[in-house]
């Protein structure tokens, strides 16, 4: 028998430590070369750690949710025989697989109980003490009246009424104390005023749920970490715009008709495309803040971040260049990278470098939002839910599709004359959409 330590090997230029996202093993288990061991999260991934080496896990580097550095103990193991140091090094550089797929849920079985592969459970061998017990008693005969009586509560004695009522309110009538020979609708009523103490709870009411602690680990630490930084760092100001939509969602009407084989419009391509314009006159806003350098980047390009919400958190994938995309390209990797965001298969350039971004609740939007600015970024556009209102047009009232459109900046580079006047540029644009296919 010989051990071998298996350090958490370099997994991507620059990075100095992981966190342990998920354990696949115990202290205990037996693994086989290449078994998957474990999830490790980075800045830029989530990366599968798989056993270099067959054998017995004698040692674990910490919980889910510790953060060890690159080149320590991941895990030590119990090997059969002296270990082969060259093969390991060739095992070791090769053991961190990125993880491009969700996780799949994962059906935990009960240790007490052991299932066969037809689905049956199987009867588990009991101790010598328990099964010699066992014989005994079945060996002994059975006496009826050996037997202890059963306890038998008395039928509580109450009027039609009086039971109608409990049964309504789900009271169990034993439990209520007559002052009588009969339980009476006052017996009832001090039941009700004082009982409740005892456990009594109403039919239908809502019961009440364990306390419950989880660890914040993995996607939810960094997402919690990158709003407290940007709250702790910039000073936010929001700005709110009621929008006229209905002649873009008249057009978008009129696209979708005549799309072809194309993927059917959403709103958000038409409004990105909207954003893109409009920065030319503000490029103040497709930038990004180095607070530490002192230096402000105004970018050329427009990135253009997607707040995404999926099963592992908010995710911001990113349009790489949408300055440059008609409005069938941008639905079409709008689709793509919200698909791959939600499936866990996004790539770290995917999910890095945006220089604005867009976050939409979509049916679900508000009246308004404030949202939080995605540092180093320096603004964020939300548009909430469109809405048919009325509305005064020349004195008459009209039905309209009405929407409103927030952004927040960050105040120490952005003024707010500025953030106002971008979002009334996207207004003329939103209301006047064929301005949006105007060189």
């Amino acid at each position: 028998m010989s051990k071998y330590i298996f350090n958490l090997p370099d997994i991507g230029e620059g990075i100095a430590e992981a966190e342990i996202v998920k354990w696949h093993i115990k202290i205990g288990d037996v693994v086989a070369e290449d078994d998957q061991i474990a999830d490790v999260m980075t800045d830029k991934a989530t990366v599968e750690m798989e056993a270099p080496v067959s054998g017995k896990i004698i040692g674990l580097a910490g919980e889910e949710g510790d953060i060890i550095a690159i080149g320590s103990m991941l895990v030590e193991i119990e090997v059969e025989g002296d270990v082969d140091a060259d093969k390991l090094e060739d095992l070791e550089a090769s053991s961190a697989v990125p993880d491009e797929a969700a996780q799949a849920d994962i059906d935990v079985v009960p240790s007490e109980q052991v299932i066969d592969k037809k689905g049956s459970i199987s009867d588990i061998p009991t101790s010598p003490v328990v099964q010699k017990e066992s014989e005994e008693s079945s060996a002994a005969p059975t006496r009826l009246d050996a037997m202890p009586a059963r306890n038998e509560q008395p039928k509580s004695l109450a009027t039609p009424a009086v039971r109608k009522r409990a049964a309504d309110l789900g009271v169990d009538l034993s439990e209520v104390k007559a002052q009588g020979e009969h339980i009476r609708h006052s017996d009832l009523d001090a039941y009700l005023n004082y009982g409740a103490g005892q456990g009594y709870r109403p039919s239908g009411a809502v019961q009440k749920r364990d306390d419950e602690t989880i660890k914040v680990i993995g996607m939810r630490r960094k997402i919690a970490q990158n709003m407290a930084d940007s709250k702790r760092n910039i000073p936010h100001f929001s700005y709110v715009d009621e929008i006229d939509m209905t002649e873009i969602e008249d057009m978008r009407g009129d696209l979708n008709a005549n799309r072809g084989e194309r993927a059917k419009l959403t709103i958000l391509p038409l409004m990105i495309a909207a954003i893109c314009k409009a920065l030319r006159d503000f490029p103040m806003l497709n930038a990004t803040y180095d607070d530490e350098a002192g230096f402000v980047t105004r970018h050329g390009a427009v990135h253009l971040g997607m707040a995404t919400q999926t099963n592992q958190g908010l995710m911001v994938p990113v349009l790489r260049n949408a300055q440059d995309m008609n409005v069938w390209q941008l639905a079409s990797e709008i689709a793509r990278l919200a698909s791959a965001a939600r499936d866990g298969t996004a790539t770290a350039k995917e999910l890095t470098g945006s220089t604005l971004t867009l976050t939409s609740l979509g049916p679900l939007g508000g009246i308004a939002t404030t949202p939080v600015i995605n540092r180093p970024e320096v603004a964020i556009i939300g548009p909430n839910k469109i809405v048919e209102r009325p509305m005064i047009i020349d004195g008459e009232i009209h039905a309209r599709k009405l929407m409103n459109l927030s952004i927040s900046c960050d105040h120490r580079v952005v003024d707010g004359y500025d953030a106002a006047s971008y979002v009334q540029a996207l207004k003329h644009l939103l209301e006047t959409p064929v301005l949006l296919f105007a060189d």
